[in-house]
């Protein structure tokens, strides 16, 4: 049996259908508990309930590493791009000083994509430490953003003091989130919110 097959199989369950339909109510009269889902079951659930609704959807596993497991077979199953995983942002537990640069570019595309214009339903697969974890709000987040476009006349050492001001690290070259280089005319950052980091090429004072 291949995993289109068993897909199918979750999908036509006339107690998923009833399921589905009981959580996508406006306001759910009852709370829902299912029993007995063993292994990768409890994923061609949430999958099949997900596939049948409109609406975006939070999973809320136990630890880190449940989540991360549960985040990887629900992209597998669904193969859609607004799976995202939410992390909490440290690298050990319990440690709140060490900060994790790639669990906060994580948790920033996560709330921006949520946030954002609602093209396509979306998925939220996170664990109570990293809900637990406080956000910023959506006003200082837009207070702090740094706009820059074609033709600017940059600030530049007061886009440099801002950007240590907001946390970043001076570096030779940027490898990971929450870093900024300077060399000649060209200004690279690595922010919380991109995959990939910023190159602004400088002309003088004018963004290139």
């Amino acid at each position: 049996m291949n995993l289109q097959t068993l897909q199918g199989l979750y999908s036509s369950d006339v107690r998923l259908k009833e399921l589905a339909a009981a959580c996508s109510l406006p306001q759910p009269k009852q709370n829902i508990f299912l029993q007995n889902l063993k292994a990768n079951a409890v994923g061609f659930v949430a999958h099949s309930i997900w596939e049948q609704s409109e609406l975006n959807h939070i999973f809320i596993l136990d630890d880190k590493d449940e989540a991360a497991y549960f985040h990887n077979d629900f992209e597998h199953l669904s193969g859609a791009l607004d799976i995202f995983f939410f992390p909490d942002s440290y690298k050990k537990t319990g440690v709140y000083t060490d900060i994790n640069s790639s669990h906060l570019m994580l948790r920033t595309e996560a709330l921006n994509k949520w946030s954002g214009e609602q093209v396509r339903k979306k998925v939220i697969i996170t664990y109570p430490e990293a809900l637990f974890e406080k956000v910023v709000q959506a006003k200082t987040l837009s207070k702090n953003m740094i706009q820059i476009a074609v033709n600017n006349h940059l600030d530049v050492k007061g886009i440099l003091t801002r950007l240590v001001a907001l946390g970043f690290r001076h570096e030779d070259f940027v490898y990971e989130p929450g870093q900024f280089a300077m060399r000649g005319g060209i200004l690279d950052i690595y922010s919380f919110g991109n995959e990939h980091p910023y190159r602004i090429e400088l002309f003088g004072n004018e963004v290139d």
